[in-house]
C-alpha cells in the first residue's frame, strides 16, 4: 500500500477510522487482521460479521488477513468444525493470507510461560476450579491470595515441567498469573493460564498433557502472527488489560492492539454454540447445516448467497455498543434484493388440484413462451407444455367464493399465466365430498402474448401441465424459536416453534427435472426457493424455501 496519500473514511465505523489514523500518522505500515475461530461448533451469522469486517477492512487498505484455530481445548474440538470453518470463509468470498493454529505455537507459548515464572509474574497453583472461583471475589470484594501464591520461582519451574510430563491428574494443578487479588478487574485476580489436560489433540496428537487458556493463548497468537487490529466482540472488552498484560510481560516483539465492536444477534434464534449443538443433540433439527439454523451452512442450504450475508453484514454497522438483536426480517430483506435479478421466474403447484380442459384436443400438447425474469431480460425465455390436464393450487379454487374472491369457482373465468382464459364448468367430489377435479374450457383466442383484447378477467393463476410435471418435495419454514429474545437462559427449548418446518408434495414444471442441488428459483407467489444439496434425489428435487415474496421490513428504517 502507498502509504504516502492519506487515507479516507467511507463510513462512520470506528474501527475503520482508526486503522486510517494509524496508517496516515506511521504507527503502522500494513493493516494485519485475522479471524480466529474456536473449531468447537459451525459457524454462524454472527460469525460471518467478523470475517467480512476483518477480510473486507484488511483488503480497503492492502492489507492481509490470517486465519487462526485457536484450538487450545481438545475435548471440544474436532477436525469436521475445521474442515467447515475453511469452507464457509471460502463460500463467503475470502481466501486468507495465511493459515495458523494456536497449536502451531505451543511450544513458544510454554516458553514465555517459563519467561513469566523466572520473572515472578506466574505460580503454579494447587486449588480446585471451584475453590479458585471462591477465592476470586466479587465486584465489590477484593480476592483471597492463593497459599500457593509465593512459591519460590525454583519451586514453580519445576512444578510446571512436571506438569508438562504428565505427572499431575487433570485439575490437580494449574498456572496462574501473579498480578493483583485486589483488582477492580476481576480478569486480573491471578488468571489461569495453563490447565492439564490428558486428551488428544487434533493436530499435536499426545504431545502435550498441558493446554493454554484462550486468554494467554490469544494475545501471543497475535504477537507471533504480526497482528495490528486485533478485533473482537463486546465481551473481550474487559479482558483487554490481561490481553495487553500478557503481551507486556511475555516481551513480545510486536504489540497488537484489541478492539472491540458490538455482536450480531438475530430475533427468533440462537447464537450461542453450545445451544446451537443442544438442538443438534437433542435432533430437533437434523444437523448443523439445518436450514432452521442461523449457522452459515444451514443459510448456504436453505438458500443464501454470500453476496447476501455480505451485504446485510455491512448494513448492520459497527459500532462500540452494547449487543443489540436484528430483526430477521432484515436479513430476509437482503436475500430478496440479491434473488430477484438472479433467480428465473417459473411455476409451482404445492398443494395440487387436478384440471381436465374439456375442450381441449386429447392428446395435443403445444409450448408455450414464457419469460424467465421480467426484471432481468437477459435470462431470456423457455418453452412450457400446455395440454388438456393440468395442475393448479387448491386454494386457487373455492366452490363457494367469498366476497373479493377473483380466483377460480363455478362459472367464473381467470388467466392461466402465461396460456388462456379457463372457465370453471363442473366440480367432481369423492363419497367423502371432498373436491378432487374440475371440468373447465378454454377460449383459444386468449392466448398470452397474442394480443387479445376481447374482454378482461380479474384473476391470473398459475398451473402445471399435468403429464409432464416432476414431482418434488417443498419444505417451507418459519421461525425456529417463538421467543425473538431466545438468547436469555436455557429455556428456549420449551420455546421450539412445532411449524418451524411444513413438508409437502407437489410439483414443479418439466424444465426443472435437471435442477441442480444450490439452484434457486421463484415460484409464483411462493416465494424464493432453492434445491436442496441433502435430500434431492434424481428425478425427484426437494425444495428449500429461502424466503418468501413479501415483508414488512422497511430498509429505510
Amino acid at each position: 500500500m502507498d502509504t504516502t496519500k492519506p487515507a479516507s473514511a467511507s463510513s462512520s465505523n470506528y474501527i475503520k477510522n482508526i486503522v486510517i489514523e494509524d496508517l496516515n500518522t506511521g504507527k503502522v505500515k500494513t493493516i494485519v487482521t485475522r479471524f480466529p475461530p474456536e473449531p468447537n461448533g459451525y459457524l454462524h451469522i454472527g460469525h460471518a460479521k467478523s470475517i467480512c469486517l476483518n477480510f473486507e477492512l484488511a483488503d480497503e487498505f492492502g492489507g492481509r488477513t490470517h486465519l487462526r484455530f485457536d484450538d487450545t481445548n481438545p475435548a471440544k474440538e474436532d477436525e469436521e468444525f475445521v474442515r467447515s470453518i475453511q469452507e464457509d470463509v471460502k463460500w463467503l468470498g475470502f481466501e486468507w493470507e495465511q493459515l495458523y493454529f494456536a497449536s502451531n505455537f505451543f511450544d513458544e507459548m510454554y516458553e514465555r510461560a517459563l519467561r513469566l515464572i523466572r520473572k515472578g509474574k506466574a505460580y503454579v497453583c494447587d486449588l480446585t476450579a471451584e475453590q479458585i472461583r471462591e477465592t476470586r471475589g466479587t465486584l465489590t470484594e477484593p480476592g483471597q491470595e492463593s497459599p500457593y501464591r509465593n512459591r519460590s520461582v525454583e519451586e514453580n519451574l519445576d512444578l510446571f515441567e512436571r506438569m508438562r510430563k504428565g505427572e499431575y491428574a487433570n485439575g490437580e494443578k494449574v498456572l496462574r498469573a501473579k498480578i493483583d487479588m485486589a483488582s477492580p478487574n476481576i480478569n486480573l485476580r491471578d488468571p489461569v493460564l495453563y490447565r492439564i489436560s490428558h486428551a488428544h489433540h487434533h493436530n499435536t496428537g499426545d504431545k502435550w498433557c498441558i493446554y493454554p487458556m484462550y486468554d494467554y493463548a490469544h494475545p501471543l497468537e497475535d504477537a507471533i502472527e504480526g497482528v495490528t487490529h486485533s478485533i473482537c466482540t463486546m465481551e473481550f472488552a474487559d479482558h483487554r488489560p490481561l490481553y495487553d498484560w500478557v503481551v507486556q510481560e511475555c516481551e513480545m516483539e510486536n504489540v497488537p492492539r484489541q478492539y472491540e465492536f458490538n455482536r450480531l444477534s438475530l430475533t427468533n434464534t440462537v447464537m450461542s454454540k453450545r445451544k446451537l449443538k443442544l438442538l443438534v443433540d437433542e435432533k430437533v433439527v437434523d444437523g448443523w447445516d439445518d436450514p432452521r439454523m442461523p449457522t452459515i451452512s444451514g443459510l448456504r442450504r436453505k438458500g443464501y448467497t454470500p453476496e447476501a450475508i455480505r451485504t446485510f453484514c455491512r448494513e448492520v454497522g459497527v459500532v462500540k455498543t452494547n449487543n443489540s438483536v436484528v430483526d430477521e426480517k432484515m436479513l430476509e430483506h437482503f436475500i430478496r434484493e440479491d434473488l430477484k435479478w438472479k433467480a428465473p421466474r417459473t411455476m409451482a403447484v404445492l398443494q395440487p388440484l387436478k384440471v381436465v380442459i374439456t375442450n381441449y384436443p386429447e392428446g395435443q400438447v403445444e409450448m408455450l413462451d414464457a419469460e424467465n425474469n421480467p426484471e432481468n431480460e437477459a435470462m431470456g425465455h423457455r418453452q412450457i407444455p400446455f395440454s388438456r390436464e393440468i395442475y393448479i393450487e387448491r386454494d386457487d379454487f373455492m366452490e363457494e367464493p367469498v366476497k373479493g374472491y377473483f380466483r377460480l369457482f363455478p362459472g367464473n373465468e381467470v388467466r392461466l399465466k402465461h396460456a388462456y382464459f379457463i372457465k370453471c364448468e363442473n366440480v367432481i367430489k369423492d363419497a367423502d365430498g371432498n373436491v378432487t377435479e374440475l371440468h373447465c374450457t378454454y377460449d383459444p383466442e386468449t392466448k398470452s402474448g397474442s394480443g387479445f383484447t376481447g374482454r378482461k378477467v380479474k384473476g391470473t393463476i398459475h398451473w402445471v401441465e399435468a403429464t409432464q410435471a416432476v414431482p418434488a418435495e417443498f419444505r417451507l419454514y418459519e421461525p425456529l424459536i417463538l421467543d425473538e429474545q431466545a438468547e436469555e437462559g436455557d429455556s428456549f427449548l420449551d420455546n421450539i416453534n412445532p411449524k418451524s418446518l411444513e413438508a409437502v408434495q407437489g410439483f414443479v414444471e418439466n424444465n426443472m427435472r435437471d435442477a441442480k442441488p444450490q439452484d434457486k428459483f421463484q415460484f409464483f407467489r411462493h416465494g424464493y426457493f432453492n434445491v436442496d444439496p441433502k435430500h434431492s434425489t434424481e428425478g425427484h428435487p426437494v425444495f428449500n424455501r429461502i424466503v418468501s415474496l413479501k415483508s414488512s421490513f422497511d430498509p429505510k428504517k
